[in-house]
């Protein structure tokens, strides 16, 4: 009984946490009409996005409230025709710059090569700039409120992350954990307002961050060789002296990450590793979590087949007490709670071993996305 009641207490203090994070600290920037003064440049790299990048350009294209906007566009070595989609898409637009970009050379890899590209072709004039991948797809004020909340936050970076679009049944068991981690173990007020950049997080899908800033903190040169570079510029620019914010941006934008499960489970191997940094941290890490959120309904079936009905009431309560962060996390962001939720012990057994995966294909060398290695 007193493991059932560890069990329970440890995971209502997480479950707590979650919810004064969403309800209190977690920043949400308007999607009702706003505008800005400052010249804006989007950086959008492409690798082998022929399928996706339409309705992310179209967008990008039609963003209000932003008149100094400029579209800086580069096509990093694709295959399947991916300039051709964007010079189609963007016609004769002369916010819209299309580069050929540049093989990534020794000690980069190519996300922050292809960004470091992009930021050094942005217009001079250019305050902010803003990150943003092929599968996000933005509302119409999406960059100018992001613009207006980086300022309004004081921050030098803000990670306004997007709804995430869920559709199989491996986004709705893997993809809404993103959200749930951070706002579940990252207190978001303290990492605002920390310098230290082990407090830090960032989603590279959609970023908005101060020219000044970001080149102070030495842009994606300085994360060169990091394959989770959004979460490493985070930390540079408060090694630099600058802050970071944390936003919810499910009103502002939609993000469609992976089609398939092979898709899905390849991006989170490729950088599930360098998360957890150390090998016996991640092990540490992993089993808390199975701990805390696999084992309660697993403890429940078992203590009611050995007659021990008041700790299978406790683990059972210990498991709901865990679905309901989960559903805090999903309403806060967008995503879908129910009966999503319910498959919360699963999700995180998956996590685990997508973990363990990560470390046993980088140990071999065989970590690689898009056609390039990592890792």
């Amino acid at each position: 009984m007193t493991a059932a009641l560890v069990l329970l207490c440890g995971v209502a203090a997480l479950t707590a946490h979650t919810v004064v994070n969403a309800g209190r600290w977690l920043r949400r920037p308007t999607d009702r009409p706003v505008a800005v003064t400052e010249a804006v440049t989007v950086l959008l790299p492409l690798r082998d996005e022929a399928t996706r990048v339409t309705p992310c350009l179209r967008a990008l294209l039609a963003q209000r409230g932003v008149p100094g906007l400029r579209v800086v566009v580069l096509d990093d070595g694709s295959g399947d025709g991916t300039a051709d989609v964007v010079r189609a898409v963007a016609a004769d637009d002369p916010r819209v710059t299309l580069l050929t970009g540049a093989a990534p050379p020794p000690g980069w890899l190519g996300k922050p090569h292809a960004c470091w590209q992009l930021a050094n072709r942005a217009e001079e004039s250019a305050t902010v700039l803003v990150f943003v991948d092929a599968d996000v797809v933005l509302g119409p004020y999406a960059v100018a409120a992001a613009v207006t909340e980086l300022r309004a936050a004081g921050a030098t970076l803000l990670s306004p992350y997007p709804r995430i679009v869920v559709r199989t049944a491996a986004d709705r068991l893997v993809q809404p954990l993103l959200q749930w981690l951070w706002l579940t173990f990252l207190p978001l007020r303290a990492m605002e307002r920390s310098p230290r950049p082990s407090l830090a997080a960032a989603g590279g899908q959609f970023l908005a961050v101060d020219r000044a800033g970001y080149l102070r903190a030495g842009g994606h040169a300085a994360v060169a060789d990091r394959v989770l570079e959004d979460i490493e510029l985070a930390r540079a620019v408060k090694r630099s002296g600058g802050r970071i914010a944390l936003a919810d941006g499910s009103r502002l934008a939609n993000c469609r990450m992976y089609a398939d499960w092979p898709q899905l489970r390849d991006g989170y191997t490729k950088s599930l590793w360098a998360s957890f940094g150390h090998p016996v941290a991640a092990a540490v890490v992993l089993a808390l979590l199975l701990l805390l959120y696999t084992a309660p309904p697993l403890v429940a079936v078992a203590a009611l087949l050995a007659g021990a009905p008041a700790v299978a009431g406790v683990a059972l309560l210990a498991y709901l007490v865990g679905v309901a962060g989960r559903m805090v996390s999903a309403r806060a962001t967008g995503g879908r709670s129910w009966p999503d939720a319910l498959g919360h012990p699963v999700s995180v057994a998956v996590l685990g071993w997508l973990t363990l995966r990560s470390y046993h294909l980088r140990k071999r060398r065989r970590l690689s996305w898009r056609g390039r290695p990592v890792g």
